[in-house]
């Protein structure tokens, strides 16, 4: 009898193995593409343009920067503004501070090809504040909620980035008013990323941007936490840099409020 089970359990072994599915998971691996980050915001001081290249999904944190690109933006009024780098593959204008209504056009010369990108800044929302409860994942571990009012019969969209103790949260967050025109929003911030307790400090910065920036970050948030820098996602969100290539120019105001979590 014993040999008997034993043998029915090896055929059993046998059969469950012939029967299993090898899944060969492929990740992309595309490397050395441009990526261009250009961020106009409403806050006097620098406006700055990252300029880089792309790296392997298992590579680390470093992306070559693009020196040598020639950067300026201009305005729908003819107003020209050139960027200097400094350092290596960071463009910056101080002159430039972004208005709304104002339509701002990017323009990366490099390699020998020009990219060109269009963003209409729109009015600011104002951000009432920020406040922490407890979490509904985690013994201790708090969630992080902001509070605005939203315009009614005016189409907003917004962007969240989340900072703990000084380090950026991963994920990204993309939110419009398509159900809440004219409502007061207060939405939480899901987070999976760093663990947020009593006494930590973050910043939420809320940034009101347009639509073409809304699809591109609202894209890339439903297939993966880490921003266009880096490096490869399952599918590249839609930029509206032509000649397509990574990344986005977004013209958008700015606003932060930093708390003590509770």
């Amino acid at each position: 009898m014993k040999i008997s089970i034993y043998i029915s359990a090896i055929l059993l072994v046998i059969f469950i193995s012939s029967c299993t599915k090898v899944i060969d998971v492929k990740t992309a691996n595309n490397t050395g593409e441009l990526v261009i980050e250009g961020n106009i915001t409403n806050v006097i001081g620098t406006q700055t343009i990252k300029i880089s290249k792309n790296v392997a999904l298992s590579s680390t944190n470093t992306y070559p920067a693009v020196t040598g690109a020639t950067v300026i933006v201009t305005d729908q009024a003819g107003n020209i503004y050139p960027f200097t780098e400094s350092p290596s593959g960071t463009y910056s204008a101080s002159q430039l501070t972004g208005v709304a209504a104002n339509i701002y056009t990017m323009s990366v010369t490099t390699g020998g090809t020009t990219y060109t990108a269009k963003s209409t800044m729109p009015a600011a929302v104002t951000l009432d504040s920020v406040t922490s409860k407890n979490s509904p994942i985690g013994k201790d571990k708090k969630q992080i909620t902001v509070h605005y009012q939203d315009p009614a019969g005016v189409t907003n969209q917004y962007r969240f980035v989340m900072y703990v103790n000084n380090v950026q949260v991963k994920d990204v967050f993309a939110d419009n008013d398509q159900f809440n025109d004219g409502k007061y929003v207060s939405l939480d911030l899901y987070e999976s990323d760093i663990d947020i307790y009593a006494g930590d400090t973050v910043k939420v910065e809320m940034q009101c941007i347009d639509d073409p920036i809304y699809t591109y970050w609202y894209t890339l948030s439903q297939q993966n936490p880490n921003g266009p820098g880096g490096g490869v996602t399952p599918a590249d969100p839609p930029t509206n840099i032509s000649p397509t290539t990574l990344g986005y120019f977004s013209a958008h105001s700015s606003q932060t409020i930093t708390i003590t979590v509770k």
